[in-house]
């Protein structure tokens, strides 16, 4: 395989998004399938905004660029990529241009009801982040649903188990089939 393949998991805050992407990890390691993990946010995660770059498209791009760039070059060519809005069309021109024009994009977006995400949120944002964090995340939530692509996969987290939720998003991707 040469041609590089991207699994974009997408959705709201506190719908499981990492969770699931390093449990998927762990599937694909124990199946012996060659990949490689970036967690979005961490790309473009600086203060202040870089000058001329606001919202951080620049500079997350030139990251993912230069990462993904190292991965290929050792001869990965399948990343999971978790981002809240990494599914949405507007996104696709980063991957384009970060990991080669005939990028094949798996979308995958997550999906949570708003007390199940407000439950996890409240666990997990113990500082002075959490009223903002859900805030985003109820709208969030409705944004993706109303602008994911027609070909994202809409996977539901309430009440599973990540390794159920691992094993339908690995699926979408066809990575675990002979030959891929």
């Amino acid at each position: 395989m040469t041609r590089a393949e991207v699994l974009l998991i997408g959705g709201r805050a506190g719908v499981g998004k990492t969770t699931v992407g390093w449990e998927i990890s762990a599937q694909l390691r124990a199946a012996e399938v060659a990949h490689a993990v970036i967690e979005g946010d961490c790309m473009g995660y600086v203060h202040p905004a870089p000058e001329g770059d606001p919202h951080r498209a620049a500079v997350t791009e030139r990251n993912l660029r230069a990462v993904w760039g190292n991965f290929a070059e050792l001869g990965y060519r399948r990343l999971i990529y978790t981002n809240t809005v990494s599914v949405l069309d507007q996104s696709t021109g980063l991957f384009e241009r970060a990991m080669g024009g005939d990028v094949r994009l798996v979308r995958v977006l997550l999906t949570a009801t708003d007390e199940i995400t407000a439950e996890r949120l409240k666990a997990r944002e113990i500082g002075s982040e959490l009223k903002r964090e859900m805030e985003n995340s109820a709208r969030k939530a409705r944004l993706l649903d109303e602008r994911a692509p027609a070909d994202t996969v809409r996977v539901a987290t309430d009440d599973r188990a990540v390794t159920d939720i691992a094993r339908e998003v690995v699926a979408a991707t066809g990575w675990m089939s002979a030959g891929s």
